[in-house]
């Protein structure tokens, strides 16, 4: 009891109000199927070599998403996809710049990604001055003195944190979120950001995300670039040209447009009771890493092992279980397409269902469950507003303490995170439609988006530990009487 109490105080404290209600069950009865062997070996299979990264939108994504399937038939999942297989395939759209453009400061050309990169793509073709300003003076100017006009000024080292601001690229997100976008808000015709040390630092990684471009599904809201103003990174040596005052800049950008098939995996196991097996419980995942890119200790393959390997392998040891006990509830196994490109797989899924859409009725979907300490954990959902389902956090909570007995950290599911990764994994298609879901995560590493998460940096203890509590709480889901019940007003943020 004692140990249950501690458990509770490290809880958050909507749980704690429900506390006396929480009862302990017997173990599902499949549970002893989840083997640390078998996770194991199947993610050594997935984050291997063989697939190159697993890039969403490549052959190689197709390749293992194949592999995939054929673990789905080996397992014995029936086919949930298009035209009775296990595959629903799907178009990506990708927008990068085009190598006839061109960008200029005072009439010398610039070198592609070593001087220069784009940072937001625009169709534009500017020939204007440049103003440089302090960043302690943007907050200050005014529309009338920045439309119209090439605005450029030195990036800020203080909107990098190491500890969270992971991959390091991200920094020039976090930049172009503070000055960036008011000063486009205020009618900048175009922003250059100056590196500063920290820009320096993290310019090859950067360079390595701006030359993909953007990607959006067919049909989607980004599917065409509607940016008209440019964002452009340079290197630190130019500050002393843009700091003159009679800089300008000439910069011609093209647009160029492409599509690439990607797929999502879809098997399912039927429920046992005639009414509830009409309702399907969905476990989520994702295909894809990052490919091939800027080497790290001599080797440049991005394997994924962590993201997402972990989980698609943590879901195939569930479906094991639920093949061998079925439960009264249809589960569903959903393996995602790029995801990394911007939850397409999932965008897609949740707008072209194989099932009715109003018949899933809890998603959980997981993102890196195997680094970190082995004794903690985080779920994201569980707080308001992320929260869309008090009762499915509480049958959260109870698996905990039946089960793995994380201690849960709660600082990442807050709205006032500065990486917003409830945002960027993909339960949020189908939280944006109301169904309560959740994301579990052993969080955030520093070899996170680099070759070096890979299958040999795994703690596989802990990674059984996650899939035995998804595991747990999918068991509660797929077998309880009615459906977790939605939130009353459930409104994201953003």
């Amino acid at each position: 009891m004692r140990k249950l109490f501690f458990l509770i105080q490290l809880m958050p404290a909507c749980y704690l109000l429900n506390a006396q209600s929480i009862k302990v069950y017997s173990n599902p009865p499949a549970l002893a199927s989840i083997k640390e062997a078998d996770l194991k070996k199947d993610l050594y299979a997935l984050a291997d070599a063989h697939f190159k990264g697993r890039s969403g939108g490549t052959i190689d994504e197709i390749k293992a998403a194949m592999w995939i399937g054929e673990k789905y038939r080996e397992i014995g999942l029936k086919p949930a996809g298009d035209d009775g297989t296990y595959f629903q395939y799907f178009n990506i759209w990708r927008n990068r710049v085009n190598q006839q453009s061109f960008v200029k400061i005072n009439n010398q050309s610039l070198t592609w990604w070593s001087e220069m990169a784009v940072a937001q793509m625009a169709n534009c073709n500017i020939n204007a001055p440049i103003l440089f300003v302090n960043k302690s003076e943007v907050a200050g100017l005014s529309a009338d003195q920045v439309k119209g006009k090439v605005i450029a000024m030195e990036a800020d080292p203080s909107m990098y944190n190491p500890a969270v601001s992971l991959p390091s690229w991200r920094y020039a997100r976090s930049v172009q979120a503070r000055y960036g976008s008011p000063l486009i808000a205020k009618g900048a015709m175009a922003i250059i950001f100056v590196a500063d040390e920290v820009g320096e630092k993290t310019w090859e990684d950067a360079v390595a995300n701006f030359k993909q471009g953007a990607y959006e599904v067919d049909g989607g809201p980004a599917m065409s670039i509607k940016n008209t103003v440019p964002v452009i990174w340079v290197r630190s040596a130019a500050k002393n040209i843009l700091q003159k005052g009679d800089a300008f800049l000439n910069a011609h950008i093209i647009i160029e447009q492409y599509d690439y098939p990607s797929v999502n995996i879809i098997g399912k196991i039927d429920g046992t009771d005639p009414t509830l097996s009409k309702e399907y419980l969905l476990y989520s995942g994702h295909t894809d890493a990052h490919g091939i890119r800027n080497p790290v200790n001599g080797d440049s393959i991005y394997y994924g092992a962590d993201d997402n390997a972990s989980i698609d392998v943590a879901m195939f040891a569930m479906a094991r279980a639920f093949k061998k006990n079925p439960s009264k509830r249809s589960v569903l196994f959903v393996i995602h397409g790029a995801e990394e490109r911007g939850l397409l797989g999932s965008k897609w899924y949740a707008g072209h269902p194989t099932v009715p859409i109003n018949s899933i009725i809890t998603v959980l979907n997981a993102d890196m469950i195997g680094r970190n300490h082995p004794d903690s954990a985080a779920v994201l959902g569980t707080q308001s507003p992320h929260k869309n389902s008090s009762e499915l956090v509480e049958m959260l909570y109870q698996a905990n303490l039946e089960g793995p007995q994380f201690k849960l950290d709660t600082l990442w599911d807050k709205s006032s995170h500065p990486e917003g990764w409830y945002y960027r994994s993909d339960h949020l298609p189908y939280a944006r439609l109301g169904i309560p879901s959740l994301m579990f995560t052993t969080l955030l590493h520093p070899d996170y988006h680099t070759p070096l998460d890979n299958a040999e940096r795994i703690d596989y203890t802990k990674l059984k530990k996650m899939t035995d509590w998804m595991y747990r709480l999918g068991w509660k889901v797929a077998n309880s009487p009615k459906p977790p019940a939605k939130e009353i007003g459930f409104k994201l943020e953003r």
